[in-house]
């Protein structure tokens, strides 16, 4: 009885609504094993499968997980190739469960060069989610914060408005993440993995207030206690806003 109480007590401290999630470590925890890089990210295909149904679980709205970023082209051809496949391979393992698990599937980033058959896997398994009404799993696929940025202020611009009076709300509702509902835009909480402690580019103007936590485990071994892990350590969080309590 007293392990109930402790967990329902645990679970009335709000959870974060919007988690963000730099899914680092794939080629490293590969190589540790003395196998090569794709190996990892084909091990991290599943732990994403694993996050995303545990986050649906603890009451997360949206989870956006850097897939891939503008600046990964510059890393070698067979790997990019292997990686553009993980989607395809992802949702016809997975997308039944998603499914089941009431998931909806979205995504961010520039279409201009990708794949085809990458975009026509992800459009497919939006399309077959978009009347579920749970956890939006949002990927990031040739996504870069600045340029994320770049673009709202030029589409802003092109849209005739008055640069000099355009307000946050106004270039929010022009980044990628407009995609989302207004009040989960922003992340409460990042995670990066593997022990890299920087950014590097995701959601820049969406993570002004997210908390951050680090952590070295490396993506492939990121299961559902790594997870609670990192709810914990944000509900132990006092944001403030830049206000005081």
């Amino acid at each position: 009885m007293f392990n109930n109480l402790k967990n329902n007590s645990q679970e009335q401290i709000p959870v974060p609504q919007h988690i963000g999630i730099i899914m680092d470590g794939n080629g490293r925890w590969a190589k540790s094993q003395g196998k090569p890089r794709i190996f990892g990210h084909k091990a991290g295909m599943d732990a994403l499968k694993t996050a995303a149904i545990h986050g649906q679980h603890r009451g997360v709205k949206v989870m956006t997980v850097y897939a891939f970023s503008t600046e990964n082209w510059s890393r070698p051809m067979d790997e990019i190739k292997f990686i553009m496949s993980l989607p395809i391979d992802f949702y016809s393992k997975y997308l039944p469960i998603l499914n089941e698990e009431n998931i909806q599937i979205r995504m961010i980033g520039e279409r201009e060069g990708l794949p085809k058959a990458t975009l026509n896997s992800i459009d497919r398994a939006a399309a077959e989610t978009s009347n579920n009404t749970g956890m939006i799993l949002n990927f990031a696929m040739n996504y870069g914060g600045r340029r994320d940025i770049l673009l709202a202020v030029q589409n802003l611009a092109k849209s005739g408005k008055n640069l000099s009076e355009i307000t946050e709300e106004e270039l929010s509702d022009y980044l990628q993440t407009s995609i989302l509902p207004k009040d989960l835009r922003d992340p409460d909480l990042i995670i990066r993995t593997s022990g890299e402690l920087r950014l590097s580019n995701f959601l820049p103007w969406q993570a002004a207030y997210s908390e951050l936590y680090f952590t070295d485990t490396a993506w492939p071994d990121f299961d559902e206690a790594a997870l609670d892990a990192a709810i914990l350590e944000f509900q132990k969080r006092d944001r403030r806003y830049g206000g005081v309590k």
